[in-house]
């Protein structure tokens, strides 16, 4: 990269940024070391003890090397990392997060005027920018372009969720099916999946309703319900359903229309999928709708899972504590089926909402109680995951932005011989998020996705504010890519000058 040519204005820009900015690095470098979950929505518990840095595990042995700054960020020029390090430090900054969020929470946004059209612009500029792909399909390609050409692959997804009634369902269908049509348009391989929210594809309410009477037909089995189909399973014995306390009406005929249009839009898309080669990635969302979307997905995956080739994904939440239970379950069925299961394990996204949710109603949380059992269900998940792709069809996607389990992942697949450029394991990570583990496990030899959100920023929101709700703190999950964006900086700075 041509650093020694940078002009004047850059480069006394350059030096007044990492002036400011790496004046914390210090203050905050045995922090980062501390691990985050990806999509935790919540900031990490501190640990009991003080970790050693990323810095100071370099000197063990491992797979992932973090060591050359330069040889991570070799793809991304000098700019991109300037808005990276600039936009990371900004959300970690927990007052500043609040403020943001109380805005965009705010009346303000729900009415056209001049302040709201502030906002927009600020967001659009900022952190859309830095962590969404564009607003349309056409930025969205030329976003996967850049991708690609530093050694990684594309999630796509239309980031739209939260839909009311059947039009926006099928308006979001039509998003849905552009996205599949874009990726084929692009080399092969470079789209790694789509990703879809089932509650972009079938009204809330009625995943509500269906998840209660899921729920009350695993309470009492002598609960019918004439419309059901033959699924993997969705709960397991220690399944939370206190969103179902008491005997819910079975679905109307119109829900039952209903249920029947949402589950074939979603065979729609993945008829798309079939035909582009493209896995879809259905994606988890709060537990009280989750189980319609385990049922839906897995009714799919049970359709269009053939001949050793996943082409659905569910997804498990392994910040949930039945999350282990109900992998070996639906894994144990798809087999007994001789479906090949493709599963997608995250942590989760949704942590302070369904700990205030159960409270409110008087039952113990869902999710585990620290940020240890977390990390621990997680590994175990994976673990499990890796063990059967190295002995049967299955598939797993591992999307983290902890580092320890980026490197137990890797480790673990090797020890199993299973192939760095196997199409059965991809490591992901969300687009502007942990791109120094990215990058460390391209250079491993893996390979590893961004999931790259986009659409309309008023869509997108409620992605972001997730985004920024769990990238606040030193001990957040962008804390190592803070660290390693401006020592690389400052290592690029030094070569201009000298």
């Amino acid at each position: 990269m041509a650093t020694k040519v940078l002009p004047p204005k850059q480069l006394q820009n350059l030096r007044f940024f990492i002036t400011r900015s790496l004046n914390t690095s210090s203050s905050s470098s045995k922090a980062s070391a501390a691990v985050s979950p990806l999509n935790l929505a919540e900031k990490p518990e501190p640990p009991i003890q003080e970790p050693p840095t990323i810095i100071q595990d370099h000197a063990k042995p491992s797979i992932l090397d973090f060591n050359d700054d330069r040889k991570l960020f070799s793809n991304l020029p000098t700019t991109k990392l300037l808005h990276a390090s600039s936009n990371l430090h900004l959300v970690s900054i927990g007052p500043l997060v609040d403020f943001g969020m109380w805005v965009m929470n705010s009346r303000i946004m729900e009415t056209d005027n001049i302040l709201r059209d502030v906002v927009l612009k600020t967001v659009r500029h900022t952190f859309f920018k830095h962590f969404c792909a564009g607003e349309d399909v056409v930025e969205a390609r030329r976003c996967i372009e850049r991708v690609n050409e530093a050694g990684l692959r594309v999630m796509l997804a239309f980031a739209v969720e939260y839909t009311s009634n059947n039009d926006a369902c099928d308006q979001n269908l039509k998003g849905f099916l552009d996205s599949v049509q874009s990726a084929m348009s692009l080399p092969p391989s470079s789209v790694s999946s789509v990703v879809a929210k089932i509650t972009a594809m079938c009204p809330l309410s009625l995943l509500e309703r269906v998840s209660d009477v899921l729920r009350w037909q695993q309470r009492d089995p002598s609960f019918n319900l004439p419309w059901k189909q033959k699924s993997f399973p969705i709960f397991s014995d220690s399944s939370p359903l206190y969103h179902t306390l008491k005997k819910p009406e079975p679905l109307t005929p119109q829900e039952e229309n209903d249920l029947q249009l949402g589950q074939e839009r979603l065979w729609k898309l993945c008829e798309k999928c079939v035909q582009a080669n493209i896995p879809l990635t259905v994606d988890a969302e709060h537990i009280s709708v989750q189980p319609a979307i385990d049922y839906l997905t897995y009714l799919t995956a049970i359709k269009y899972n053939k001949n050793d080739n996943p082409i659905v994904y569910g997804t498990i939440q392994a910040y949930l504590k039945d999350a282990k239970e109900r992998l070996l379950l639906a894994t144990k069925a798809a087999d007994k089926m001789g479906v090949p299961m493709g599963i997608k394990l995250v942590r989760g996204a949704y942590m302070s909402s369904e700990r205030k949710i159960a409270s409110s109603l008087g039952y113990e949380s869902p999710i585990h109680n620290s940020i240890q059992e977390t990390h621990a269900s997680y590994n175990d998940c994976a673990s499990f995951m890796l063990e059967k792709i190295a002995n049967s069809s299955n598939a797993v996607i591992l999307a983290t932005h902890n580092v320890e389990s980026g490197r137990l992942a890797a480790t673990k697949a090797i020890d199993l011989g299973i192939e760095k450029r196997n199409q059965k394991l991809e490591f992901a990570q969300l687009y502007g998020m942990s791109d120094a583990l990215s990058f460390g496990l391209r250079n491993a030899g893996f390979l590893v996705s961004k999931c790259t959100p986009y659409g309309p920023i008023e869509m997108v929101i409620p992605y972001l504010l997730r985004r920024a709700e769990e990238n606040r703190g030193l001990l957040s999950a962008s804390s190592i890519d803070r660290e390693l964006t401006r020592k690389e900086l400052k290592r690029r700075l030094k070569a201009a000058i000298f």
